[in-house]
């Protein structure tokens, strides 16, 4: 009788573990160890990345930064007039609530003249792999990643984090215990 009572408890703890699982999100500190600054490559820090709905951007800045989301029309020209949000805390997270283009820049506009803004694109987290990049011709202009000005000294700034969860651990958590499950009640 109580071997009955135990299977929809370990069914339910089941369940949870596996959406516990699938709602993972990653939290990118901007610029890596060098942070939100006019000296870091934001370019190359993008490189690689793969950002998701649910991820997190924290901007890590000194006093004479500061960070504000932009349309696309304003983000080339470096225009400020009017920003979408605008943090000057020093410490500024930014949750990615759905997918598209999201557009960064510096508010002292000499530095983000200076390449001092960032351009991320947001996947649905339920979508697919990205499709591959086109490939670079040999020689072409700009097939080499220009390198970073920034020296790799370490900082207080804590490291990106880049885990993501596509979900098919869950799907195989459940199925385990599903089988595990049936194989219990075919024993009793």
């Amino acid at each position: 009788m109580a071997r009955q009572q135990l299977l929809p408890v370990c069914a339910v703890v089941l369940v949870i573990f596996s959406l516990a699982l699938t709602c993972s999100a990653s939290t990118y500190v901007v610029g890596g160890n060098s942070g939100w600054d006019i000296s870091t490559d934001l370019d190359s820090w993008t490189l690689g990345k793969r950002f998701l709905v649910g991820d997190v951007l924290l901007f890590q800045y000194s006093s004479s930064h500061s960070v504000m989301e932009v349309v696309p029309q304003d983000f080339d020209g470096c225009n400020m007039s009017n920003p979408i949000s605008s943090s000057s805390t020093g410490n500024t997270s930014i949750p990615l609530t759905a997918p598209g283009d999201k557009f960064f820049v510096c508010g002292n506009k000499l530095h983000c003249l200076g390449g001092m803004k960032l351009q991320v694109t947001v996947d649905d987290n339920r979508s697919a792999a990205p499709a591959p990049a086109p490939a670079m011709e040999p020689g072409a202009p700009g097939s080499h990643p220009r390198p970073s000005t920034k020296s790799d000294n370490p900082s207080s700034v804590v490291p990106s984090i880049g885990f993501v969860h596509d979900g098919s651990v869950s799907v195989v958590v459940v199925f385990l215990g599903f089988m595990a499950s049936f194989m219990w009640i075919a024993s009793v």
